[in-house]
């Protein structure tokens, strides 16, 4: 979830619906052990890295070599080598996290602790006593007063709600706690300690992905990637080569399936190109991450007996990418996907009409692909007013804090790490950043509706039998209070009826409809 990104009520206990949070056999949940096919032999090749940023890479990979190929000397190379050792056990872990084979989070299936309060609740001595407390209505009054720069009635508020919060208590006491420090670190100017802009993706490294059992029983990111690697399957059902260019491409965990699924294309798989792009990191290798998830994608492709080509870009300013950069060839098959990272990108409120959110979705438009697959978070906390993003973020975190509650045991480690180290930073960011630092700026799916559109693409027709899909692998694989319903030709996804995420699959005006 975000990524991800990726995130009001009750909901009953007891041990059979425990069961029906997790079923023991999961239509959702892919089975690696049966969908692995023999090793075929596969023509893969991982172009050199390019960056706009003057990052030069000098890394070739060739086909059927697990070791790096270095221009520059055996020097680095055998340093190279010692990362490749890890890299096994990185693939292996993708094998788990992308394949979703290992699907039994530690502690996930026990009963949940019973007496959660609708609202905060706070025990006297003897236990039979509670004082209910809406956190939400102190937290949106001590951000008024903050705006308002009355700082010594925001400390005051903020040491009452401190009472009433706690990172592993109710769904309302840890969205005090997340809100309390960030309010804090507004008051105190350190949030953006609290999320490292140019690195906070990059630092979710596979080895830590204890959250992979978060993202197996909350669908959204799953079902986000279903919709547009099957989107992105029709559009190349006849094409020779497809060229697929992937805006934050990250570990590249969405694109294992996909390559399953075409080399089981009825006569054989196409060629398949991947451009990857996505920010440096920081360091004396920015294109490091990038380029090691273009030879895990090759290894996966040479399994399934994939033709692969590879190409990366990295670059601070995406909008600044040049077509030349992305490699187009005559008569493929161009996809362009973009999932939760669009709404990171500097928007009119920061840079005028000009704005680097405009300026990506135009470059996409210059690429002209036969599809562009988009797939967002479906929030209004991307607002320039404080007070509005506070009281649109505590509307919207609810809902996921909510929903952890009922699917995971308040002990479950994996959930406090995912709330804690994921939803805590992005919060932060929220509430206690301004202007070029704040960098959570999502829009509403009606606002991404109409800001691609302005961009000269026209929606593409939901295909019914995807969307059918998706509801029956909902009401098969989980929990009843998900949402998943169609608008406009979008799919939704969201929590006890309130929408958190969307997808849409677009195209430009002078290519065919598929």
């Amino acid at each position: 979830m975000i990524p991800f990104e990726l995130l009001d009520c009750h909901s009953k206990r007891g041990v059979e619906e425990t069961r029906t949070f997790f079923p023991t056999s999961n239509p959702m949940l892919i089975h690696f052990d049966e969908i692995y096919p023999s090793i075929k032999g596969g023509v893969v090749t991982i172009e050199k890295e390019h960056s706009t940023d003057s990052y030069r890479g000098m890394k070739h990979f060739r086909s059927g070599e697990s070791e790096l190929v270095e221009e520059k000397g055996e020097g680095r190379s055998r340093k190279q080598c010692a990362a490749y050792k890890d890299e096994d056990d990185l693939s292996e872990m993708f094998d788990k996290v992308l394949l979703c084979t290992d699907i039994s989070p530690s502690g996930a299936g026990k009963q949940q602790q019973k007496g959660r309060s609708g609202c905060k609740g706070s025990a006297d001595k003897r236990g039979y006593e509670f004082e209910f407390v809406n956190v939400e209505s102190l937290l949106l009054s001590c951000a008024k007063s903050i705006a308002a720069a009355n700082y010594k009635v925001a400390v005051e508020q903020l040491k009452t709600i401190r009472q009433y919060s706690s990172p592993t208590g109710d769904p309302n006491q840890r969205l005090a706690h997340a809100f309390v420090d960030s309010l804090e670190a507004r008051l105190a100017g350190t949030g953006a300690e609290l999320y490292p802009s140019s690195s906070f993706h990059n630092k979710m490294v596979v080895p830590e992905m204890q959250k992979s059992n978060i993202s197996s029983y909350v669908p959204f990111m799953r079902m986000s990637i279903f919709f547009a690697n099957r989107m992105i399957y029709e559009a190349a059902s006849k094409g020779a080569s497809l060229h697929v260019i992937d805006f934050g491409i990250l570990h590249g965990i969405q694109w294992p399936t996909l390559i399953r699924d075409l080399s089981q294309r009825p006569g054989g798989p196409p060629k398949l190109r991947i451009t990857g792009i996505e920010l440096p990191q920081p360091g004396f290798r920015p294109s490091q991450m990038v380029l090691e998830t273009g030879s895990r994608l090759a290894k996966y492709c040479h399994r399934f007996g994939v033709p692969f080509e590879y190409n990366s870009v990295t670059s601070k300013n995406w909008e600044a990418i040049k077509i030349d950069d992305l490699k187009l060839a005559m008569g493929e098959v161009v996809a362009v996907n973009c999932t939760l990272r669009l709404k990171r990108l500097l928007d009119e409120t920061v840079c005028g009409v000009d704005c680097p959110r405009d300026g990506v979705l135009n470059l996409i438009r210059e690429v002209n692909p036969h599809i562009f697959v988009h797939s967002v978070v479906s929030a209004s906390y991307g607002s320039p007013f404080f007070v509005n993003r506070v009281r649109s973020a505590l509307s919207y975190f609810s809902a996921g804090f909510d929903m952890l509650e009922t699917i995971f045991p308040r002990s479950n480690s994996e959930r406090l790490n995912f709330e804690l180290a994921v939803l805590g930073p992005v919060i932060a960011n929220i509430v206690a950043c301004e202007g070029m630092e704040r960098l959570e700026r999502p829009e509403t799916y009606i606002q991404w509706q109409n800001r691609i559109t302005r961009a000269g693409f026209r929606q593409m027709v939901l295909n019914p039998q995807i969307f059918k899909k998706i509801r029956d692998m909902a009401r098969e694989g989980c929990h009843k209070d998900f949402l998943f319903a169609e608008d406009g030709h979008w799919v939704l996804q969201g929590w006890k009826g309130r929408i958190l995420f969307g997808s849409s699959a677009w195209t430009t005006h002078n290519q065919n409809i598929l």
